[in-house]
């Protein structure tokens, strides 16, 4: 027990699990890759799956940490929102209570997870009585908005993300709605820097199949490019005003992307974390 046990969901965009898995191998105890035993979405649609992945998997996965999990994660009974929450709660069950659960869309990068661990290990106490002391762990996204000339547009100010917990309770996606301890690590997010095909794909098998409005986001997607995009804002699938501004960064890969992004920009402050986990030590005090 105690262990990091790092979970992915497989879907139709399987193939940037070659993009994720990696940044995150070597801290792992475990990595368990949850998979619908039918190939279908939360929607129902079936994706296939081109077998040369499962060759890149197994000759990646030198130390044997790799799990495939298979299991029947899509119930027509249930809206796509409801068949996440279900699919990554029978996720953390799999990974076991009493280890660090954490939960990492194959759209997601982590820029440095050794240092999430730490912070993680740092948090042990936690894991001694999950159930009855819940907590999750945030970090905060990077979000990649769409590839342009020579580079990428990205949303200009970080947000945050619940990436791990001590008890898989999902509620929303991967929130729990227990007290979250913020930390101050950095994850890019793959979320709209596809094609849009691609985005069509992910908007009509995803959580949030059932919210987003696709026309009037898909509209403003693709008339912004390198030159104009000061020129708008509120770019966000569901709430636009969330996401108001986007900027610029030089790249052709996520490695040099990441290479070139100043992350000190994007970090929040010390202060902000303190305020953000005070606020939530005193919300849950009396709870």
């Amino acid at each position: 027990m105690k262990k990091i046990q790092v979970g992915f969901l497989m879907s139709y965009d399987y193939e940037l699990l070659k993009k994720s898995i990696p940044p995150v191998y070597e801290e792992a105890d475990s990595i368990f890759i949850a998979l619908d035993k039918d190939q279908k979405t939360w929607t129902g649609t079936r994706f296939e799956i081109d077998p040369d992945f499962f060759s890149w998997l197994e000759s990646f996965d030198t130390s044997k940490k790799i799990i495939i999990y298979k299991d029947c994660f899509y119930d027509p009974n249930l809206d796509p929102m409801e068949n996440e929450v279900r699919e990554r709660t029978m996720l953390g069950i799999k990974m076991g209570v009493g280890n660090w659960l954490i939960q990492i869309d194959s759209d997601e990068y982590f820029v440095n997870f050794k240092e999430f661990v730490k912070d993680l290990r740092s948090k042990d106490v936690y894991l001694e009585h999950p159930e009855k002391n819940q907590v999750q762990i945030a970090g905060f996204y990077i979000n990649l908005y769409k590839y342009v000339e020579d580079g990428i547009l990205y949303v200009d100010e970080s947000r945050n993300q619940k990436f791990a917990t001590n008890f898989p309770s999902y509620r929303t996606g991967r929130n729990t709605r227990k007290r979250v301890i913020y930390t101050k690590n950095l994850v890019l997010h793959e979320c709209l820097s596809r094609t849009e095909e691609e985005i069509r794909t992910k908007f009509e098998n995803w959580g949030h199949a059932h919210q987003v409005k696709y026309n009037d986001f898909i509209d403003k997607w693709s008339k912004v490019n390198k030159d104009n995009y000061s020129e708008h804002q509120d770019f966000f699938y569901l709430e636009p005003e969330k996401w108001k501004r986007l900027d610029y960064v030089r790249g052709h890969s996520i490695s040099e992307i990441s290479k070139n992004l100043n992350y000190s920009s994007l970090m929040p402050s010390d202060l902000f974390i303190w305020k953000k986990n005070f606020g939530q030590w005193f919300k849950f005090l009396m709870r």
